[in-house]
């Protein structure tokens, strides 16, 4: 669950936009809930320009029915802005901080970096279409 402290609060004052990250486990629901409500908040009296980018759904593992769960949930909460890749749940994300490098410089080739390269490719689609709306 994010901590919604006076940090989070200024950077929420202070940005553009926020691109939200949700866990796919039960609490992280609760924490959503708190930061969505904190958002919107925040958009009503000191930041009316603060846009959420969408939210990204990570640590997913299929074989866990909570984990499914919050993912429907999630899409009902938010549907539009929900980005289609998942970070699903991977070794090589955890392992690769303790050496101090990003996943796809640790092993290129695991899911998890694919995942995160993928969510890349797919965020800056977002960006530039919505660019081309906005010309």
């Amino acid at each position: 669950m994010p901590s919604l402290g006076l940090i989070t609060l200024n950077a929420l004052t202070a940005a553009d936009s926020v691109l939200v990250p949700v866990q796919c486990e039960f609490f992280s629901l609760e924490g959503f809930g708190k930061l969505k409500d904190t958002i919107n908040l925040i958009q009503q009296s000191i930041n009316p320009n603060l846009v959420v980018e969408g939210v990204v759904l990570s640590m997913y593992d299929q074989r866990l029915r909570m984990a499914n769960m919050v993912i429907e949930e999630i899409r009902n909460i938010i549907s539009d802005r929900i980005y289609e890749t998942i970070i699903h749940r991977n070794s090589k994300i955890g392992e690769a901080p303790s050496l101090g490098q990003p996943v796809i410089i640790y092993d290129a080739s695991s899911k998890g970096a694919i995942n995160f390269l993928n969510l890349a490719q797919e965020f800056l689609t977002v960006q530039q279409t919505e660019k081309i709306f906005q010309s």
